[in-house]
């Protein structure tokens, strides 16, 4: 494997980014959780506040946002239309979830590290998992850390 040329901001101008100086934006956080089983007593007032950046974004200056196109993680919970928090300062290991190029390809798969042996994981049977060979170009970009998904409405 050879190391290919880091891509930059420049190389995605249909991604989002976040602003460093972002302001503050807080929503109301319940710190009872909610029932996904049996019903259980709610309580009627927000705890404390939720500021979504605070959340998902770790550092600000190398986080990025990217819709995903396919359906190859969906048993990662990653679907079509789905928006990634990708965070450039986490050093990838042994079954992180990476955004990478290959071969100038970008990519979102499971990377699997063990023995000498590397290769970029599918969550989806139906997609075979990519062996690297010598002479692969392959550069880890980023660790995928949470996702935005719309549901419903």
């Amino acid at each position: 494997m050879t190391a290919a040329l880091s891509p930059v901001p420049e190389d995605f101008p249909e991604h989002w980014f976040p602003f460093v100086d972002a302001l503050k934006q807080t929503w109301p956080l319940g710190l009872t959780p909610i029932s996904a089983g049996f019903p259980s007593p709610a309580e009627d007032y927000a705890d404390r506040r939720l500021d979504i950046n605070e959340y998902l974004v770790r550092n600000p200056v190398s986080t990025f946002f990217f819709s995903v196109q396919g359906d190859s993680m969906e048993g990662a919970e990653i679907f079509d239309g789905d928006i990634l928090v990708v965070d450039r300062s986490i050093s990838a290991v042994h079954g992180h979830i990476v955004v990478a190029f290959l071969n100038g390809e970008r990519l979102v798969k499971r990377l699997h590290r063990r023995g000498g042996r590397v290769a970029l994981v599918a969550e989806n049977p139906t997609y075979p998992t990519i062996e690297l060979h010598e002479g692969a170009e392959l550069e880890i970009w980023g660790v995928v850390v949470g996702k935005f998904k719309r549901i419903g409405a």
